[in-house]
This record gives structure tokens, C-alpha cells and sequence, in this order.
């Protein structure tokens, strides 16, 4: 059955027509991104035989990577493999070995300082100079010493000559006891005679065969030769005493004596430090004295550096769980460039801050953990047949698993 054709109908059929061009462009036309997709899938063809067409995407990857250089990846294989096997052999080495660039020859230098005051009259050494013990390194003025020296001498010769003059006088002193024991014995025989003779006489005049007068003259008799006795037992007692007095005499003269001895050693001593010498071998450093300064005792005019020389190496605290006493040592000395044998001699009860001038306090304040360094004595095998002095910079290595 037909229809009638209307002018909204012939508007609608060319509506539709219109349409359906512009659908199927838009479906024949890609997305924007699916086309770049394409276009560079189609701008790169692989080339064979002169002919193009259309490929696929190459396969990223290591597995691709290394097919595609198999040597080069063999070689880079090794060289890791290489490296890895280096890297253990290394650390299985150097695990061996304790090192620290803290460290540096030292040694106990002596200050050369007068023990007596005066003006320096000479100076035997120079700068550097290598000494022995023993050797002459300056000389004080030594006059005052000398008269000193003069002065003791004669004080113990005068002290002797008193010994001597008390010792005499205990002599002659003797030889009066020896006189006064003569009296008393002579006294004492007067006074037994007169003893016996008064008692006679008074015994005859009680019974009248004698006179009064004789018997009188008798009694005093007697009591004259008792006094007389008495005082030769008194002189006798005081020339003992006088011994007494001199033999104190005597032991003051010695105590002076003694007394001169001691002034005559210690100016003895005084002049004999008037010349400076060396304690032990060494080199001169820092001299300071010169001829006609005044040196005053303790001001130290030079310093001598024995040639006896250590190292002190200061190690962390973590460096010192397999250090131990005797362990070997490869010392090593930047000035010389050469490596010279020795051994752990001994290390320090205490880390180097604990005996420093103001030690840490950590009790106050905020606490900052901080790995602390252990002064590690190290002493050479051999004398190094270099120079070496106080300060210089070594690099001990000790091999702490042998």
C-alpha cells in the first residue's frame, strides 16, 4: 500500500541520508591514539630484501638484551664475578690487620735546666747536635762555688783541730785523775795512821800513862788528816767531772766536724752542677741558653731528645677487641716513605680524654656517644736507621689475627 508523499516526509529521508555518510566515515576513521599506534608500527618496517611490510614490535627485556650481545654480557658477568670475588678476598684480608693514621713518634725529652743560679760561661753544643752521656753541654760560672767549696774545707779543718786540742785536754785531764787518786790514797793512809794514833792516845790517857796534851795533839792530828782526805776525794771527783766536760766537748767538736762534712758536700755538689751534662744520648732541639745569660734553676736553656724512640698510636675502641701485647707491627713513616718492624709494647689502662687537662664530664648535660681513642704503645724491633723525633707522623698497621 502506498503512501503519500509529504514535505515533512521527503525532510526526514534526507535527514537520514545525510547521516548515514557521516556515521560511516566516523566508523571507518581509528581513534586518534590507535592511529599514531599504526602509523608508527607503519613507518618502521623492517627492511629485507628490499621488501616492506607490515612487523611487530621487538621484545624488551634482559633475556632479549642478552641474546642479542651474548659476548658483551659474558664479559660484564665476569668482571662482576670478578669483583664480587675480589671484594671477599679483600675483606677476608684486611680483617687481619688494624690500622689508624692517629699516630706519631714520641718519646720523653729531657729539659736541660741548671740546679744553681749564675751566669752561663759557655756553650758547648749547637742546635741539633748529636750528644753521648756524659758529654759537657754548658758551664755556669763557677767562682762563688769555688770559695764555697774553700770555705767547707775550712771549717772541717777547724773543727778537726778542736777534736783534736779537746783530746788533748782529755789526756791531760787523765793523767790529773791519775794524780788525784795518788792523793787519796796517800790522804787515806795519813788518815788511817791518824786513826790508830788518836785512838792509842786517847786510850792512854784514860788510863793515865799519857798526857792530856799528846792525846789532844793526836785528836787533831786525826781530824786534820780526815779533812784532808775529803778533799782529795773531792779533787778526784772533779777531775773525773772535767773528763766529763770534755768528752761532750769533744762530741760537740764533732758534730761541728760533721756538720763542715755535709757544707763541704753539698758545695762539692754545687760546683759540680755548674757544668751541665747530657743525662743519656740524644740531640740537642730548642736551645735557648747563651754565654752571659743569667740561668736561674728550673729554666730550662735546651732540650734533648733521646734517641730512644717509640710510637703512639692512638686506636678506636672498636679497633682493640683482637689487640693484644706482642702482637707485629708494620710502621710506616711519611717522612721517609718506608715501613720499618715492631710490636705492640702496650696499651693505655684509660682513653686519652680521661688524663687530658679537663677531662669529659658526662654526668651533666646532653650526652653525645662519641667513640673514644686508646693510646696504644708501639716500640721498634730495631733502631731505625733514620733520624726520628718527637711529633712526626706515622701509620702503624698491627695484624691482630695472625
Amino acid at each position: 500500500m502506498k503512501t503519500l508523499n509529504s514535505p515533512f516526509a521527503a525532510g526526514s529521508d534526507l535527514a537520514d541520508r545525510e547521516r548515514r555518510p557521516a556515521d560511516a566515515r566516523s566508523e571507518a576513521q581509528p581513534p586518534p591514539t590507535e592511529q599514531r599506534r599504526r602509523n608508527q608500527t607503519d613507518d618502521s618496517p623492517e627492511q629485507t630484501g628490499g621488501e616492506t611490510g607490515p612487523q611487530t614490535a621487538a621484545p624488551s627485556g634482559l633475556k632479549p638484551l642478552i641474546g642479542r650481545h651474548p659476548v658483551a654480557s659474558a664479559i660484564v658477568a665476569m668482571l662482576i664475578a670478578v669483583a664480587i670475588a675480589g671484594g671477599i678476598v679483600w675483606w677476608l684480608h684486611a680483617r687481619n690487620y688494624e690500622s689508624s693514621d692517629d699516630a706519631f713518634i714520641d718519646t720523653r725529652t729531657v729539659l736541660i735546666s741548671p740546679q744553681v743560679s749564675g751566669a752561663i760561661t759557655s756553650v758547648n753544643v749547637t742546635d741539633n747536635q748529636v750528644v753521648k752521656a756524659g758529654d759537657l753541654l754548658a758551664t755556669i760560672d763557677q767562682r762563688d762555688y769555688k770559695a764555697a767549696v774553700d770555705q767547707a774545707a775550712a771549717q772541717i779543718r777547724q773543727a778537726q783541730a778542736s777534736i783534736a786540742d779537746i783530746e788533748a785536754q782529755i789526756g791531760a785531764q787523765q793523767a790529773q785523775i791519775q794524780q788525784a787518786n795518788q792523793q787519796v790514797q796517800e790522804a787515806q793512809a795519813a788518815y788511817n795512821f791518824s786513826v790508830e794514833e788518836n785512838q792509842r792516845y786517847q786510850e792512854l790517857v784514860q788510863k793515865g800513862a799519857g798526857t792530856v796534851q799528846r792525846a789532844q795533839q793526836a785528836e787533831s792530828d786525826f781530824r786534820s788528816k780526815k779533812a784532808a782526805l775529803d778533799a782529795a776525794n773531792a779533787a778526784k771527783l772533779a777531775a773525773d767531772r772535767q773528763v766529763d766536760v770534755l768528752r761532750a766537748k769533744a762530741e760537740q767538736a764533732k758534730a761541728q766536724l760533721q756538720a763542715a762534712q755535709a757544707q763541704k758536700e753539698q758545695a762539692d755538689a754545687n760546683l759540680q752542677r755548674t757544668q751541665l751534662r747530657a743525662p743519656t744520648d740524644g740531640r740537642i732541639a730548642k736551645l735557648t741558653g747563651a754565654v752571659g745569660a743569667l740561668a736561674s734553676p728550673g729554666q730550662a736553656i735546651m732540650v734533648l731528645v733521646p734517641l730512644d724512640v717509640w710510637v703512639t698510636a692512638n686506636f678506636k675502641e672498636t679497633q682493640l677487641e683482637l689487640m693484644r701485647v706482642g702482637q707485629p707491627v708494620d710502621i710506616h713513616i711519611d717522612a721517609y716513605d718506608k715501613s720499618y718492624p715492631g710490636h705492640v709494647n702496650s696499651i693505655q689502662a684509660g682513653s686519652g680524654t680521661a688524663f687530658s687537662l679537663l677531662p669529659a664530664e658526662n654526668a651533666t648535660g646532653n650526652y653525645v656517644k662519641v667513640v673514644q681513642r686508646i693510646p696504644v704503645k708501639i716500640t721498634f724491633d730495631q733502631p731505625p736507621d733514620v733520624e726520628l723525633g718527637p711529633g712526626m707522623s706515622v701509620v702503624p698497621t698491627v695484624t691482630v689475627r695472625p
